[in-house]
């Protein structure tokens, strides 16, 4: 591995860090400190995605004639670290640019393409992506949503769930199921749809966080014609592995406080025994989450390496994303115990280090379960990275029709 950046990289990088110094200061003169999930806060996000979008810098490793920088995937994650230095890094745009406009982008026709694409790249449009179903868990090709042919149309009957964004979002890839006579991953059909539609209602659901980001979503005799289908009828799986790959990239990561931080945060807080951080239980976690981070960021600078040598990554995105929410969870919750009875707060004003760990506290589950369950990418990592078994699955051959419901 070499952690360092080429001489080609090095001055990307420089080139990159002046461009986010000159309008990252322009783009907060003009919108100030905004509140997150409000309009003024999606204007800024929108407004910031066009202005990297006309220097080249949204989606970059996307051909200049569609919209992208036509660069290097190390110079977009070398930005992607800038950006996130700067602050300036929105999260509206992930899930359409990062998932579902790619899948467009690969079974869709020229016409589509031209449509769509462009108007994504500048943050015009915003698309969500519409798989899970409350039956189905996390076996996402247990789906029940149907969609029946009707001359060249398809009238779509179901519901989604824990669609992020589905309220802001103007369009959505969908999964269906087109053919309950065969096993269920041979009977699915992916399309493209308008989420403005009539026959598509959203319905927020309320976190404990106190966020909404997530919906159930709810298809009332919606008609899409043939045209707005991706890949061919009945190969909706092999469309949809390649949205899942993405998805798995891109939560990969987790965000939220560190082992530095709930350090300093133990530096600060008196227990029954003492300070906090003299605490020797606690100083055993830290030093494990240490270890974990660490781990993390050196697998990170192998896909890094592998990105800047033209190859393509292995199973780094499944280990770490399995590592960090995980890390994520533990470290949270020590840290609100830490707290005691402030612990319940969740007012940044109010709570100690502005509540940032209660937040990641209730976050946590949710990354544990979003792109893949920490079961499902274990089974991944065994099967297809260690060669071992896979799981004995006797359904492999049932029609989807013929399957049990527990009902």
């Amino acid at each position: 591995m070499d952690f360092n950046d080429s001489p080609e990289e090095a001055a990307y990088r420089d080139k990159a860090r002046a461009w986010l110094a000159e309008n990252a200061a322009a783009h907060r003169a003009q919108f100030g400190d905004v509140k997150a999930n409000t309009p003024e806060h999606m204007a800024a996000a929108k407004a910031w995605q066009a202005r990297k979008a006309g220097a080249g810098y949204a989606c970059i490793t996307w051909p200049a004639a569609i919209g992208g920088g036509g660069g290097t995937p190390i110079q977009s994650v070398i930005f992607g670290q800038e950006e996130t230095k700067a602050g300036l890094s929105y999260g509206y745009f992930t899930i359409g640019l990062g998932m579902c406009v790619p899948t467009v982008m690969a079974f869709s026709n020229t016409e589509t393409k031209q449509r769509f694409v462009s108007p994504a790249v500048k943050g015009e449009e915003i698309w969500c992506q519409l798989f899970s179903e409350p039956a189905g868990g996390s076996d996402v090709a247990a789906l029940r949503t149907r969609a029946i042919k009707d001359g060249d149309e398809w009238v779509i009957n179901g519901q989604k769930v824990w669609t992020t964004g589905a309220h802001y979002c103007d369009f959505g890839i969908l999964l269906t199921r087109t053919d309950p006579d065969v096993p269920k991953h041979k009977g699915l059909t992916m399309f493209w749809i308008d989420m403005r539609d009539a026959a598509v209602e959203c319905r927020p659901i309320h976190q404990m966080s106190g966020g909404r980001e997530f919906n159930e979503v709810y298809f009332t005799d919606l008609r899409v014609k043939d045209s707005q289908r991706l890949g061919e009828v009945g190969d909706g799986w092999k469309v949809a592995l390649v949205t899942l790959m993405n998805e798995r990239l891109a939560v990969g990561g987790s965000s939220g406080p560190n082992y530095r931080e709930i350090m300093g945060l133990a530096r600060e807080l008196t227990g029954a025994t003492g300070p906090a951080i003299k605490d020797n239980a606690f100083r055993e976690k830290l030093a494990d989450w240490y270890v974990q981070s660490e781990g993390l960021k050196f697998t990170r600078f192998r896909t890094m390496t592998a990105l800047s040598r033209g190859q393509t990554p292995g199973p780094e995105s499944s280990i770490g994303k399995i590592i960090a929410a995980n890390q994520m969870q533990e470290l949270a919750n020590t840290a609100v115990e830490m707290e005691d009875q402030y612990g319940i707060l969740v007012d940044p004003a109010q709570a100690p280090a502005e509540a940032a760990f209660q937040q990641s506290l209730m976050w946590a589950p949710g990354l544990r379960i979003a792109g893949g369950t920490d079961e499902i990418l274990k089974n991944i990592i065994a099967e297809r990275v260690l060669g071992l078994p896979g799981d004995v699955r006797v359904d492999k051959d049932v029609a989807f029709k013929d399957m049990p419901t527990g009902r």
